[in-house]
């Protein structure tokens, strides 16, 4: 599973799905079976500290983009409650606005990440003239 560059080497890689993955970075360290003293060095490394942010935001596009999967069930959800007098609905009520409520600001920064790589772009071109 190769989501980040390739030149970082197979124990960087194997740290970085274990920080995506592990509840702490001591049981990040032995899962990829390094040292903790290791991780955390890698850590402050530029080009793993690149990679490691950059397999974040895959994952938490990954999350954004099943809970606008899931925005249509929530909406049917909510539906159904909303004509159903006898449901008592408040948690599934609250659970699908917190469906909804995510998948409207996962949207907005996708659209925010947009103008952010517009404006980047648009710098890197005025710097080459």
């Amino acid at each position: 599973m190769a989501v980040f560059k390739s030149k970082l080497g197979r124990k960087k890689e194997a740290a970085i799905i274990a920080l995506l993955t592990a509840r702490s970075i001591e049981e990040a360290a032995r899962q990829a079976g390094v040292g903790l003293r290791t991780l955390y060095r890698w850590l402050k490394e530029e080009d793993f500290d690149a990679a490691y942010r950059d397999a974040k935001r895959k994952a938490f596009g990954q999350a954004i983009a099943r809970l606008q999967q899931m925005c249509s069930a929530a909406v049917s959800t909510l539906g159904k409650i909303m004509i159903d007098t006898n449901a008592p609905a408040s948690t599934r009520v609250r659970a699908a606005e917190c469906v909804v409520n995510l998948s409207a600001k996962g949207i907005e920064l996708e659209d925010v990440e947009a103008r952010v790589a517009k404006l980047e772009q648009a710098a890197e071109e005025t710097k080459k003239r």
